[in-house]
């Protein structure tokens, strides 16, 4: 963040902004925070309509950075929320609750009415959550419950879009006769029936007043405040070519009625060209703020994937609540195919849990006492009680769904681009809309004004760099929110971007390529039946509480054999185990308890070299004196390891396997992989180091691991993906986390990656053709002002379109 970054607390905060047009906008508030002093950074999203800012709380205040951003002429969405108010017996209270909330980062004003036992609070949603505000009150001793809220409120983006509705229908509607004297006037139309009051001036100009200062105020009003900040953006290009039209026509008119005319029928005015390019700019940011809408739909989807209720047992009673009242340490039951309502901890019942939501897998978990269960996800068979462990903001969906937005909100590298061009655009368009003004006026057709001043407009608003500005971002939300739904998180923009260059993935064995828990994988008795065998071994491994012993005793178990219980149990540290099963002697463990029993092993030793070297832990087991047969344990691969490194390959990427391990069975596992390179025995600060290594031979390196042991390596790396399925998963030390716990999302995040990219480019692309084209176009006549309205309008939402296509794109 900077030298001294390290010093100062900083804060993070988001913003959601109102009143931007273009990306003109977005880079004009952008720049204005990012001088304020205590702002570090600030980066500002156009299509998402949000500022993430990191500051000093010391130095600047979040109200501060509000004020400035309505100086630059636009304005932050907040919310007001009206709460119910219990437990108060005096003012003194109603202070303290008033003191409190006040306090709240994100709170711009509460006020506690001790009489009427309610508050009123207005916040900034974006930092701070209304069940923020209510935990807070709890905590204070209070009850907090908000009033019924009223139906059918909408929020600050859905009133936008009705409003925009509402002025287009308007504005077509006035428009129309408008166009239709218009299409009158070509020769080929001259069939069409035209009124004679259409042609009236004084008619048009009663038409297009309203359409140019009713509906057009927004951009007279956004053109003032760019202006007065000494910039320019979309509405300034908009104002200046629609009232020269307007004001053109209105000359003519005036001048036609002061030569005393009479006919009905005037000169050829110009009212339809402004009229018609506002009712196509207010159509144009209709489409795309309801395709921008869309580009959201999986915040919306997995905010809409919490329950509402819970079932919770308080004071020896069941009572259902909201959500939103669950505490930390409540109990809470969830009967069969109901929703789990807030992360915990199962202490009675079993069940299978469909948690497809938060892994993208369809096969339900099964949950027993001890086992986490995950809010959101669904119950299916049996019923289960557990402890509330993670509530509000802490829950895993919470998480996610933050990662998520933060991604959205986040500019990819090759965003600053569009930003730069952009920026400087509308200056140089001005600049070129006069240049022809004048050549048209004084050379290519002098004097003809009119034709001139149709062509400098043309060129105005085919210019506007609407589709730019929106080209990387909606990519961005439609990319990392369909990424989400396979169970791929990345934790910003710059990613997402670098992901598509990755040509080298390094994988941790341990819990990555392996399942990270040992199981029982052979069982050779030798002169005894099977059954008896593993119950002798079961029992006897059952009193210790090493790892591979409960891998024993957990395979036995799950093959249907009963285990009695060992009437003696020893442990003998660095060789096994001792233990007394049915009156018989059972010694399980290394070829050196073996031998200091004076037990022959003779018939096992060759085997067991041979699953040794493939990687697996063998444990002789001997039954009264003599050799009964052996078992050999090992980690043994994912399932899906092997299909996701040949997919690695087929897209061209080198997989390198990393571990801690002895080579012999590092060499194993990776064999049954299909990993071809192996680096054994590496520290963890040593993978650091590997890394490093193959970035210096010039390659872009992903690192795979838990997120925890892999810590160094996950830092240093260009990419760090951390896999698994914890609740804190989303909150892990990596760049993407992959939530399904398996390698096969890797090649799925960097096939998201590279679609993203290829879109974000086809987007640019275009956006940068199409004003490069057709600025010459319209310098050279060749396109109506209207024209180039509707083209104009298209642009962006065309591009908002091709993104959206990444919302339907299939792993």
């Amino acid at each position: 963040m900077g030298t001294d970054a390290a010093d100062k607390d900083y804060k993070k905060t988001s913003l959601q902004l109102t009143g931007m047009t273009c990306a003109a906008c977005a880079n004009r508030i952008e720049k204005g925070l990012s001088r304020m002093e205590g702002v570090q950074e600030a980066s500002v999203n156009f299509a998402l309509e949000k500022a993430a800012v990191v500051y000093d709380p010391g130095v600047v205040t979040v109200q501060q950075m509000e004020e400035k951003i309505e100086k630059l002429g636009y304005g932050t969405a907040k919310e007001t929320a009206d709460l119910q108010l219990a437990g108060m017996y005096c003012a003194a209270c109603a202070v303290k609750i008033e003191k409190v909330v006040n306090r709240m980062p994100g709170v711009q004003e509460a006020t506690v009415n001790y009489a009427m036992e309610t508050a009123r609070v207005e916040y900034n949603p974006a930092e701070v959550s209304l069940q923020d505000i209510q935990q807070r009150v709890e905590k204070l001793g209070y009850q907090a419950v908000p009033k019924q809220e009223a139906e059918g409120r909408q929020d600050h983006r859905e009133q936008a879009i009705t409003m925009q509705k509402r002025k287009f229908i308007l504005s077509a509607v006035l428009s129309l006769p408008l166009l239709w004297a218009m299409v009158a006037h070509f020769s080929f139309t001259s069939w069409i029936w035209m009124p004679d009051l259409f042609m009236n001036p004084w008619f048009q100009l009663a038409l297009a007043t309203p359409v140019q200062f009713y509906i057009g105020k927004q951009f007279y009003v956004g053109a003032y405040k760019a202006l007065r900040n000494l910039s320019a953006n979309m509405d300034v290009l908009i104002a200046i070519g629609t009232s020269a039209a307007y004001f053109y026509s209105l000359y003519l008119t005036l001048d036609w009625a002061m030569a005393g005319a009479s006919a009905h029928h005037g000169p050829a005015m110009y009212y339809e060209t402004s009229a018609i390019l506002i009712t196509l700019v207010i159509l144009g940011k209709l489409f795309e703020s309801l395709a921008k809408g869309r580009t959201s739909e999986a915040i919306k989807a997995l905010m809409g994937l919490q329950a509402k209720t819970a079932l919770v047992v308080r004071d020896g009673q069941e009572m259902t609540i909201p959500v939103e009242q669950v505490l930390v340490g409540d109990t809470v039951i969830v009967k069969p195919g109901e929703k789990i309502p807030v992360d915990g901890r199962v202490v009675e019942g079993m069940s299978a849990v469909d948690e497809s939501m938060l892994t993208g897998e369809s096969i339900p978990v099964e949950k027993k006492a001890g086992d986490t269960v995950i809010g959101a996800t669904m119950n299916k068979n049996g019923r289960l009680t557990f402890t509330a462990t993670k509530i509000g903001k802490e829950t895993a969906l919470a998480q996610i769904i933050k990662v998520v937005e933060e991604a959205q909100g986040s500019k990819a590298p090759i965003q600053r681009i569009a930003d730069v061009i952009s920026g400087i655009f509308v200056p140089i368009v001005v600049g070129i809309a006069v240049l022809a003004f004048i050549v048209w006026y004084f050379w290519a057709a002098p004097g003809d004004f009119a034709h001139a001043l149709e062509i400098a407009i043309a060129i105005l608003v085919i210019a506007c760099p609407c589709a730019l500005g929106l080209a990387t971002p909606t990519s961005i939300m439609a990319g990392s929110g369909r990424a989400a739904e396979f169970g791929v998180l990345f934790k910003g923009g710059e990613h997402l971007e670098v992901t598509h260059r990755i040509d080298t993935v390094i994988l941790d064995k341990t819990g990555t390529v392996t399942k990270g828990t040992p199981e029982l994988t052979d069982v050779e008795p030798y002169g005894m039946e099977e059954s008896a065998f593993l119950r002798l071994t079961g029992a006897a491994e059952k009193g210790s509480e090493h790892p591979l012993a409960e891998a024993i005793v957990a395979g036995v178990e799950a093959a249907g054999v009963q285990l009695p219980q060992a009437e003696q149990f020893e442990a003998i540290p660095g060789h096994g185990i001792r233990a007394v099963v049915d009156g018989r002697e059972v010694l399980a463990g290394t070829r050196r308890l073996m031998a200091a029993k004076h037990v022959s092993v003779e018939p096992a030793l060759g085997r067991m070299s041979e699953l040794e070297s493939a990687g697996k832990t063998a444990m002789l087991v001997a039954v009264d004196g003599k050799y009964a047969g052996l078992v050999a344990v090992a980690d043994t691969i994912k399932e899906t390891s092997q299909a996701a490194v040949a997919r690695l390959k087929q897209m061209g990427i080198e997989v390198i396997m990393i571990t801690g391990d002895n080579e012999r069975t590092a060499q194993a596992i990776a064999a049954q992989a299909g990993i071809d390179q192996v680096r054994a025995e590496v520290l963890p600060e040593g993978k650091a180091d590997e890394v490093k290594k193959l970035q210096q031979q010039g390659r872009k390196v992903a690192m795979v691991g838990d997120g925890i042991n892999d810590a160094p390596a996950l830092a240093v790396a260009d990419i760090g993906m951390a896999i698994g399925t914890g609740t804190d998963v989303a909150m892990e030390a990596a760049d993407v986390t992959l939530m399904k716990g398996d390698l096969g999302s890797i090649p799925d995040a960097i096939y998201m990656s590279r679609r993203t990219m290829s879109n974000i480019r086809q987007n640019l692309f275009w956006a940068l053709a199409y004003n490069s084209l057709g600025i010459p176009i319209a310098a050279i006549g060749l396109l109506a002002p209207w024209v180039a309205g509707a083209a104009m309008a298209l642009s962006s939402v065309s591009v908002v379109l091709n993104a959206l296509r990444l919302q339907r794109m299939k792993v």
